[in-house]
């Protein structure tokens, strides 16, 4: 049974079905919370003691131990006698608590707190509105004054008040003014010495076009901290004061500095130079994540159409190939939509004149290499190499770097091909790092990352997605978190941690990926993570949502059922994988369902296909999931 444990308000626990476990009086309560306050870390008996009297009785030590008892009959109430506790355990002198990240709601919290700060306003709102729900009261309300609950609980305190500050921050910049006004106006009575509360307050009054009451809340913020504290207002509040009083134009919502900057260029700008500018700003719209990438998705196509219209090849040429934004997932966001663009690349070279640069060839060919990625059609990697080649002695930087993502696309015409892309990935960190191109060194990291996940060097790969977190975090990239997060449950596969465990967190990375705007990485990778970790345990397939990867997984999942004729069935018809970052996996589960099944030719087929990656780890090349070493999969093919 999984438990989950609340301090964020009075203590509790919740077991995996949501009811309240009982926990027995308030002295029981305390030697949980005592435990959940270490962090995992061993609490010797005799300072359990102490903490839980200011006067230690004499069978201080009975009484800890029998609470113990009485809280593992609570936590695990199906564990057999003598079995040794999972939940709260025996270590040394003392007692843990063994607890996953996500199963204590004030851990839980803090992680939120961290993470919206490289989070755009929208998800930054969304996930601290959800985490500010979680408290039920003041932490760990019922512990009274004992020295390490009141340093647990104010510094719990201390960083709700950040959250309800840090969300009022980005509902302002959503300019949701009248919400931060409402969560503000209680916030600043309760503690009037935050002043950054005061600020935000009288920057959402100003920006309600209450310029006299936020003038108001500032010499009040002013009056209270002069003379209860006898303490000028800090530069923030000085400076803000100043500005409302001259009306500076930094003070005005992002959204209308913007309508005011677009309408200045629409007015001296023509519709060539518009549409040209307007591919560089669904570049940078695609980096953001969510909703943005999906937007340049869907304006990306138009785009190429109103450059059609105009009957100009080279600016059509222009606006196709502006558009290099990094690329690490091998399936296809949007396959209807990333056939039309390949299809209007080739009709723009092929009208090209012959004096138009190698520069404008080359990047409508990685174009059409990165928009071909996961088919089985020569074109892509024919497009791949033509561009290599065409950039070979040009100096330029940044076009070089989108070509080898093209060339990395087309790096899965056979299993065991890591070694290769890692050598792409050291090429393009190396180019990116001398010309400052922060995106193209996100790309050439994490195809590391996936590289040397492969080839189970891990320690390298986990060099690589820490610089990888750094420079997200910089430069406000927020989707690549959702690869570095897909990478820890990996890496928590490969170390054979436990399975609860691992699935937490692939249901954690899952949460991240949920609403980032890529299908064609959503699509069935959680229930496929799942997968993976039930059949290293030795569980069979279970039926679930597997979306592009039914096909390889569907045999499995009939023989977990008992239904071998069917599943002989569908392993005659499993189609050879596509040429992606996963084509070693669904070799991996075909050759598992042709041993079980005894298909020969299967087999063969499936032994032929691993061979070449008989040194790397299924699936691991991905950088998400793992199904063991393809070597273990050769030696049960024979």
């Amino acid at each position: 049974m999984r438990v989950r444990f609340g301090v964020l308000g009075p203590v509790v626990a919740w077991d995996n079905n949501g009811y309240v476990v009982g926990l027995k009086g308030p002295r029981h309560r305390a030697v949980l919370a005592r435990l959940i306050v270490a962090r995992g870390r061993v609490v010797p008996v005799g300072l359990l003691v102490d903490d839980l009297w200011s006067d230690p009785p004499a069978g201080g030590v009975s009484a800890v131990r029998t609470f113990v008892a009485a809280l593992r009959r609570g936590l695990e109430p199906d564990r057999e006698a003598r079995k040794k506790a999972q939940v709260l355990v025996t270590e040394g002198p003392g007692y843990a608590l063994h607890a996953g990240p996500d199963d204590v709601d004030a851990w839980r919290f803090e992680r939120v707190v961290d993470a919206v700060a490289t989070l755009p306003p929208a998800q930054t709102d969304e996930r601290l509105t959800e985490a500010l729900g979680w408290w039920r009261g003041p932490a760990y309300a019922e512990l009274g004054e004992a020295d390490w609950a009141m340093a647990e609980r104010s510094r719990l305190s201390e960083l709700r008040l950040r959250a309800v500050e840090q969300r009022a921050e980005a509902r302002l910049a959503l300019g949701r003014t009248a919400e931060v006004v409402a969560d503000l106006d209680a916030h600043v009575i309760e503690h009037p010495w935050r002043e950054d509360a005061w600020r935000l307050l009288a920057l959402a009054l100003y920006r309600s076009d209450r310029q006299g009451d936020a003038l108001a809340v500032l010499r009040r913020a002013r009056t209270l901290l002069v003379e209860q504290l006898g303490v000028d207002p800090g530069p923030g509040l000085r400076r803000l004061e100043t500005d409302i009083l001259r009306q500076t134009e930094q003070l005005d919502p992002a959204d209308e500095v913007w309508a005011r900057a677009v309408a200045a260029y629409d007015r001296t700008v023509g519709a060539r130079a518009r549409l040209e500018s307007s591919v560089g700003l669904l570049r940078s719209l695609a980096v953001t994540g969510g909703g943005g990438l999906e937007a340049a998705r869907q304006q990306r196509l138009a785009a190429i159409s109103a450059a059609e219209e105009l009957g100009d090849t080279e600016l059509t040429a222009r606006v196709i190939g502006a558009y290099d934004v990094p690329a690490i997932w091998t399936r296809s966001d949007d396959e209807e939509q990333a056939a039309g663009v390949v299809a209007a690349a080739e009709r723009a070279l092929a009208a090209l004149p012959t004096s138009a640069s190698p520069a404008t060839r080359a990047r409508l060919l990685t174009t059409i290499a990165l928009e071909s990625r996961g088919t089985r059609a020569s074109r892509g990697p024919e497009a791949a190499r033509e561009a290599e080649e065409l950039t070979r002695d040009l100096d330029e930087p940044g076009l070089r770097a989108f070509v080898l993502n093209g060339v990395f696309m087309q790096t899965f015409q056979r299993t065991g091909l890591a070694p290769e892309r890692d050598a792409l990935g050291v090429e393009l960190i190396d180019l990116s790092t001398r010309h400052g191109l922060v995106t193209f060194e996100v790309l050439g990291r994490l195809i590391r990352v996936q590289a040397l996940s492969a080839l189970a060097d891990f320690s390298s790969a986990d060099a690589q997605a820490e610089a990888v977190d750094r420079l997200a975090a910089r430069h406000e990239l927020p989707l690549v978190g959702v690869f570095t997060e897909w990478y820890r449950g990996l890496r928590l596969a490969a170390s054979s941690a436990p399975r609860d465990e691992v699935e937490t967190a692939y249901r954690a990375a899952a949460g991240k990926l949920a609403g980032a705007g890529m299908p064609g990485l959503q699509g069935g990778l959680l229930p496929l993570a799942l997968l993976s970790v039930r059949l290293r345990s030795g569980l069979p397939a279970v039926a679930d949502d597997y979306g592009p990867y039914l096909p390889w997984v569907t045999p499995l999942v009939l023989l977990g059922e008992g239904r071998r004729p069917a599943a002989a069935d569908a392993l005659d018809r499993i189609p050879a994988p596509p040429r992606d970052l996963l084509q070693e996996a669904m070799w991996s589960l075909t050759a598992g369902a042709a041993i079980a099944l005894g298909n020969q030719a299967v087999m063969r087929t499936c032994r032929d296909a691993l061979t070449p990656a008989a040194g790397e780890l299924a699936g691991a090349g991905s950088g998400l999931v793992t199904f063991g070493p393809v070597a273990d999969r050769l030696a049960e093919l024979g």
